[in-house]
């Protein structure tokens, strides 16, 4: 699991019209299947940070302690006064945590939510009045456009907890060169953690965990759709289902009809699910370190740095731009 971004507002009517699109056309798919990035309404974001406390939840507290242990490091290879821009924001606390050792010059939270983004920088603002803030509730996942109240110089991409693992390989790597793109002078880097390939049962633990926290998380998905698509999912027909697919180095989340069914949605849309068949809600795809490394020079990154944990379940990397 990782925060991804939420498609346009609601208020943006030729936007909305593209969102219903995409979940429709997703829902009538021969696998149905719908983004990521709709797990992540208001509640989603609070369910998300939820399972960051889980003790199955291993990246969170892993990589958090990466960043402890090399806070130096790391704060040399970014330089101070960065303009820090934290992709995929949620509360706002990974970034938060850095701000002692990195002591940017600007912050910029970018999220899903942007209410939910709003409350957490202003409370944040509280706390580093000295850093100057500002919140973008955009979808980033497919084009990365910043407005000028972004500074030009020194700017640093945040995006921790492997979040860029929601994105398929080809995917990952247009995401990073657009990434790369809007690193304005040779000084900008990115700063990103990366699930590494480990043990199946340690992974499936992870997004399935005892409390059904992941669940509740996977199944509000639904309740999301039906506001933007005027459907009638009934969260308790389905089931949370994550497992590891190892042939693809991917964790895979679904949600199972519990028993036949039939969903509608608004303009006479509908589909039948047999029991058993799934939406398919989230890949999260894992990496070796080698492996990410040659990702990131394939996107124009140069210069890599790495720090992993003892286990090597985690790393963090931080990349120039060649």
């Amino acid at each position: 699991m990782a925060q991804l971004q939420q498609p346009a507002h609601p208020e943006n009517c030729v936007a909305q019209d593209e969102v219903q699109d995409q979940l429709v056309a997703g829902l009538l798919a021969p696998h149905a299947h719908v983004s990521p990035k709709y797990l992540y309404d208001v509640l989603g974001s609070r369910l998300f940070a939820a399972i960051c406390e889980l003790p199955e939840y291993y990246p969170t507290r892993t990589e958090a302690a990466i960043f402890e242990q090399n806070a130096g490091a790391i704060a040399a290879a970014l330089g101070p006064d960065a303009t820090l821009i934290d992709l995929g924001a949620g509360n706002c606390s990974k970034a938060a945590r850095l701000f002692p050792s990195l002591r940017p010059k600007q912050y910029v939270a970018i999220d899903i939510s942007e209410k939910f983004l709003r409350e957490a920088v202003s409370a944040l603002q509280q706390q580093f009045p000295k850093i100057k803030m500002t919140s973008l509730g955009m979808d980033f996942s497919s084009e990365l456009e910043l407005p000028a109240a972004v500074g030009a110089q020194r700017r640093q991409f945040f995006y921790p907890g492997s979040s860029i693992g929601n994105f398929a390989p080809l995917e990952s790597l247009k995401f990073l060169h657009n990434i790369r793109k809007s690193i304005a002078g040779s000084d900008g880097g990115l700063l990103i953690g990366i699930d590494l390939v480990k043990d199946k049962a340690v992974l499936d633990a992870a997004y399935d965990d005892a409390l059904g926290v992941t669940a509740a998380f996977n199944l509000n998905l639904l309740n999301h759709v039906n506001r933007l698509l005027e459907a009638d999912f009934q969260p308790q027909q389905w089931s949370h289902r994550a497992f590891y697919n190892e042939a693809r180095h991917r964790i895979e989340m679904h949600l199972e009809a519990r028993q036949d069914l039939v969903v509608h949605w608004q303009d006479g849309g509908m589909r039948r699910f047999a029991q058993g068949e799934s939406i398919h809600t989230e890949s999260s795809y894992k990496y070796t370190e080698q492996g990410f490394i040659d990702l990131l020079q394939q996107a124009g990154f140069g210069k890599v740095q790495t720090w992993s944990d003892e286990h090597n379940w985690f790393m963090v990397c931080h990349a120039r731009i060649a």
